[in-house]
């Protein structure tokens, strides 16, 4: 019988179909690319530094992939629990029908269950193979973005296909089990007549889950003024995930009651009113198109804001730190004559380290592990570093950073390294035993320094022609532009002021945020764009004899394109305003931060893209969909029950 219903319903299942398909395409696609980061390709010859580098980066993307998979499975049960949602909404007739006839409550159940089960077996063969496809897209991603070498490949493995049945399945069930629940609980007379139970959108389920996720945003977005910044950063996020599903579980309340701000519209004519009206009325089909739009406002520009928002304070925490005007880039042994130019007060050195360094972490008291690094190593002078840096260690001293030492820099300051521990340390052809002396604080910016090495410890040649960084602190009285001047016709390397010199290094990290976003959110932004489209598929098709009535009563079939038109972009504007109100949450606790909005990063051009192509998509969608519903005469729908 499901079966039968699946293909005599095909129209309406259509959608539910494909947003299962979607989410399974989108979990395959990213576990496929996650297994071949866990075999890196590295070329034979390449530089033990280059080839660590390549590690990294592999390491970095299969977490970033983690991420991708949780946030797919996220927006795949959301998707499809909506669409299920409505789609029975739409059948309420039809099951009431079946229950008059005989059918009991957990038969209703069981038939809706069984569709869920046929769903997801349908909608996880249309993943797989759309799954291929993705995985290329995904992989395209990571290479155009820079994070993988154009080498790498992903790995095809037939386990995941068996594992893509059982995700599709699961999610088609998870999103139908509340629905089918409700459906079987509605009393067949009330179904029919669409009155009581039928007739109710907010549910106790919604009601409560709507309301959870609604106090618990509120109680992190109150939370965040009193953790520190990256603390408040994991917040946020978690303020755009649980903001955006609790409004739209309330969509059904909210998008009603933000319609009726669009009452002053009503006044530009009888179509502006009928469009008000039935946004009003429509409340299944207006949340249901509206759900998905807030989920991917809010995280687009709330996760967009948030990785801006923490460049922006890594830049402002650097700038903190350093006590010097200049910056100036170049080799070590252009770096040995900085000093000795007029005007300079303290120059401190960063010379590149090309060494391996060989450490113990300690998670736990029993818990240990060694890890070799091959970058972010460098090697400072302690004295002129603490003349030019505020920056203290948390543990030890700078002064200790004499012959066989190091210092644990603030890239590994949350990975376990004690002070007092040992690191092995291979330089060329020799290998040196050192001791951590101190233990820097952590730091905002990402691909900080790991760790400190004293000069001495670089062979002369190494250290001369190896990248160098050197902080000048200029002396007082002394103008910045004129100890610039006298660098540059020194010609000791590229001469900046500390305030451009932090300004590229934000604008780096960003470019490295522009490209997590692609990753992270590309594939899953055309799903959401997918799903948004779909509900207004499924509602204009279903809305035929309701087009067929107003066309009876006068209107004609360019009006009744006019207002649906004018009913789409209502909802797309509420389902805007919605998502921006989530992502604003989620950063009202940078406000109360030591930098206040100076560090906030609102990304008004994506915004402006997501608001012109929202409505593109909805007004294209709605023309095109009304047109096809109105195709037939009026009088042949008007007299059918569909």
């Amino acid at each position: 019988m499901s079966w039968s219903t699946f293909r005599e319903r095909w129209t309406l299942f259509a959608g539910a179909l494909l947003t299962v398909a979607f989410g399974v395409a989108l979990v395959q696609a990213s576990v496929m690319v996650t297994l071949g980061t866990d075999r890196p390709r590295i070329p034979a010859g390449t530089p033990a530094a280059e080839a660590a580098r390549i590690r990294d980066a592999y390491e970095g993307v299969s977490s970033l992939l983690g991420m991708t998979v949780m946030l797919s499975c996220f927006l795949a049960v959301f998707i499809v629990g909506s669409t299920f949602a409505f789609t029975v909404a739409q059948r309420r007739a039809d099951l009431a029908l079946l229950r008059t006839l005989g059918g009991s409550r957990r038969q209703v159940m069981t038939l809706l269950l069984a569709e869920a089960v046929i769903l997801g077996l349908l909608g996880s063969l249309g993943g797989i193979a759309l799954g291929v496809p993705f995985m290329w897209i995904q992989t395209w991603l990571l290479t155009g973005t820079g994070f993988v070498p154009d080498a790498f490949t992903p790995v095809w493995d037939n386990g995941v296909l068996v594992a893509s049945v059982s995700v599709g399945v699961g999610m088609a069930l998870s999103g139908s089990l509340a629905a089918a629940l409700r459906a079987a609980r509605v009393r067949p007379l009330e179904a029919l007549r669409d009155i009581g139970g039928a007739a109710r959108v907010m549910t106790f389920g919604r009601w409560l889950w709507g309301g959870t996720m609604l106090l618990a945003t509120g109680a992190m977005v109150a939370a965040q003024g009193s953790v520190d910044f990256l603390g408040a950063l994991m917040i946020a996020l978690g303020v755009s995930l649980c903001g955006s599903v609790g409004l739209s579980a309330l969509s059904p309340l909210v998008v009603p009651l933000a319609g009726h701000l669009l009452r002053p519209l009503a006044r530009f004519g009888p179509l502006a009113e009928l469009a008000q009206a039935n946004l009003r009325d429509g409340r299944r089909r207006a949340a249901a198109t509206a759900a998905p739009m807030i989920a991917l406002v809010a995280l687009l520009v709330g996760l967009t804001a948030m990785l801006g928002t923490q460049a922006n304070a890594a830049g402002a925490d650097v700038r903190r730190d350093i006590l010097g005007q200049l910056v100036v880039t170049s080799t070590g042994a252009d770096a040995e004559r900085i000093a000795s130019v007029p005007g300079v007060e303290a120059a401190s050195t960063a010379v590149t380290a090309d060494i391996a360094l060989t450490v113990t972490h300690r998670e736990a008291a029993d818990e240990r592990h060694r890890m070799t690094y091959r970058s972010g190593i460098v090697a400072i002078d302690p004295d002129a570093y603490q003349r030019t840096h505020r920056r203290r260690p948390v543990s030890g001293s700078l002064d200790a950073l004499r012959g066989r030492a190091v210092v644990a820099g603030p890239g590994v300051a949350g990975t376990g390294v004690r002070r007092g521990s040992t690191a092995v340390a291979r330089i060329g052809d020799r290998t040196v035993t050192l001791r951590v002396v101190a233990r820097m604080p952590a730091t905002m910016e990402n691909n900080s320094d790991s760790f400190f090495v004293p000069r001495d410890l670089l062979p002369s040649a190494a250290a001369a022609s190896a990248r160098a960084e050197t902080i000048v602190k200029v002396a007082p009285g002394t103008p910045v532009a004129a100890v610039a001047d006298r660098l540059r016709a020194a010609r000791v390397g590229k001469v900046e002021t500390v305030d451009r010199w932090v300004a590229a290094r934000v604008a780096e990290q960003q470019e490295q945020n522009d490209g997590v976003m692609i990753v992270l959110m590309g594939l899953a932004a055309v799903y959401a764009v997918v799903a948004v489209v779909n509900a207004m598929v499924i509602a204009g098709t279903e809305r035929r004899r309701e087009f067929a009535v107003a066309r009876l009563t006068g209107l004609s079939r360019r009006q009744v394109v006019r207002s649906a038109l004018l009913e789409s972009c209502g909802v797309t504007l509420i389902g805007i305003s919605l998502g921006l109100l989530v992502a604003a949450a989620a950063l009202g606790g940078f406000l109360f931060g030591p930098s206040g909005t100076e560090i906030l990063a609102v990304p008004w051009r994506l915004i402006a893209a997501l608001v012109a192509g929202a409505f593109a998509i909805s007004a294209l969608t709605s023309v095109l969909i009304t047109r096809a519903a109105t195709r037939i005469p009026p009088v042949a729908l008007a007299a059918a029950r569909e």
